[in-house]
């Protein structure tokens, strides 16, 4: 059985959602990443800010990223997966809240990112095949 642990990529770096988005650009351009999980002042996750975000929300909007804090662009609860959750339910969140990346816990604590591709990696072919058609349904 794979789970989230074993493949996601561990260590994520959060963005604080006092920061502002321009500082969240200036750390995804540092670890080359296209997402970064907003947490609180207390640790605990708020939710992701992506690239798209910065682009549609942001800039698109025509709002300041250097005024703009990283927690304004959090939405609603975090979609996330449990580090020891199997590679099926990774795909079935994935599906079923349209998102191609996820925060993986364990307990309340950030241990990963966990992407499309990593998923990928992990199915065999066909169900390959079903993640991206889910993922790809507007």
């Amino acid at each position: 059985m794979t789970t989230a642990r074993d493949i996601m990529t561990p260590g994520a770096e959060c963005v604080r959602s006092d920061e502002t988005v321009l500082a969240a650009a200036r750390k995804m351009k540092k670890l080359d990443v296209g997402a970064l999980p907003i947490c609180g002042t207390d640790d605990r996750l708020k939710g992701v800010l992506t690239d798209r975000d910065i682009a549609v929300r942001v800039l698109g909007s025509g709002k300041d990223p250097d005024a703009t804090r990283a927690g304004e662009l959090a939405q609603g609860e975090a979609v996330t997966i449990g580090a020891d959750d199997e590679v099926q339910e990774i795909m079935a969140t994935m599906a079923e809240h349209k998102v191609r990346r996820l925060p993986v816990i364990d307990g309340h604590t950030l241990v990963g990112m966990v992407a499309q591709a990593d998923v990928a990696r992990a199915l065999p072919d066909p169900e390959v095949g079903e993640l991206i058609d889910a993922l790809s349904v507007a």
